[in-house]
């Protein structure tokens, strides 16, 4: 199962670029991934680190930072868990976190069809210094959903959407880092694409991925990682040990026995970034695929069978016409 979580995490950043007839766009190899991230990662006498704990209660979730998806829960009616959020934070100022719920229906106890009156959701953002871990992380911000009064003699309260199917709600806060990307600022709004231009060109990204996991082209995989490495790794100022545990778990697809590529269907194109990142998620109301990506993998080790879902945020910088991975 730990297996499966840290897939569920790192697939989120795995990726290669599919267009059509592109050509190689970086010298990255699995050779020297962790010798040039050591080399462009820089380091500072405060490395904050910022966190988004969240706890919810009788819903599904999905939350996101700065329109980025950074969490799905469609299985488990009452959860919670710290996330590290560093790679979705482009640069010093505001920030925000977006959660949207959902009745939990279809699990094993229970089958609501609307948000209930016990219905939750708590995010609290904490920030503390990279090199120094073992210290006690300080609360920047936090956000507990509004509630009513409740006309039912046990319970005084209810929440504010009860009887809903759906709720969103967003706040902001400060984050200061020493690092600055302007890639997503520099990215084109591809809501003004032509959305079948769009989905064709999204769809040849997944085909030629699938076709270089199918045929173990490792290195050519990896030369295509290099723009939402570099960011994502320095944005979490990724020490050698670090580097060298992504670089194993990036190998795995290329070297568990068995590994079988899904085929690609049922998908749907989704926008995020505020229009300016595109991906690609399974169209399917199973709350096991619900919201996950379009291509993923199955594979056995001798404990189950096992999933990994391949997560591409996709942009296209201003003045061009290709898709690069930026996260």
């Amino acid at each position: 199962m730990t297996k499966y979580l840290l897939y569920t995490s790192l697939m989120i950043y795995f990726g290669a670029c599919s267009q059509k007839n592109t050509s190689i766009t970086s010298n990255l190899t699995s050779t020297n991934y962790v010798e040039t991230m050591l080399k462009t990662i820089k380091h500072y006498e405060y490395e904050p680190v910022y966190f988004l704990t969240y706890v919810q209660n009788s819903c599904y979730s999905e939350i996101l930072v700065n329109d980025i998806p950074l969490n799905k829960n469609f299985t488990e009616v009452a959860d919670g868990q710290t996330l590290r959020i560093n790679n979705y934070i482009f640069k010093s100022g505001l920030q925000k976190v977006t959660f949207r719920l959902y009745p939990a229906s279809k699990g094993k106890d229970f089958d609501h069809h609307t948000l209930t009156g016990q219905t939750d959701m708590k995010i609290e953002i904490s920030e503390s210094d990279n090199k120094k871990r073992d210290q006690t992380e300080k609360k920047i911000a936090d956000y507990v959903t509004k509630t009513v009064a409740n006309s039912n003699a046990y319970e005084e309260k209810e929440f504010i959407a009860t009887g809903k199917t759906y709720y969103e709600a967003s706040f902001t806060f400060e984050a200061k880092v020493p690092y600055e990307f302007n890639s997503l600022e520099k990215g084109q709004d591809l809501r003004q694409w032509n959305p079948e231009k769009l989905e064709q060109k999204v769809v040849d990204f997944y085909k030629n991925q699938l076709t270089l996991l199918k045929e173990k082209k490792l290195e050519e995989y990896f030369s295509y990682l290099d723009l939402r490495e570099k960011e994502t790794r320095q944005s979490l100022y990724f020490n050698k040990k670090e580097l060298q545990q992504i670089l194993d778990l990036y190998l795995d697809p290329f070297t568990i026995p068995n590994y079988q590529i899904q085929p690609l269907e049922n998908y749907k194109l989704k926008l995020y970034g505020d229009g300016k990142i595109v991906c690609l998620e399974i169209e399917s109301l199973d709350n096991n695929l619900r919201g996950e990506s379009a291509l993923w993998a199955e594979f056995d080790e001798g404990d189950g069978v096992m999933a990994d879902f391949f997560k591409f945020y996709l942009y296209i910088p201003e003045g061009e016409d290709e898709l690069v991975i930026i996260r």
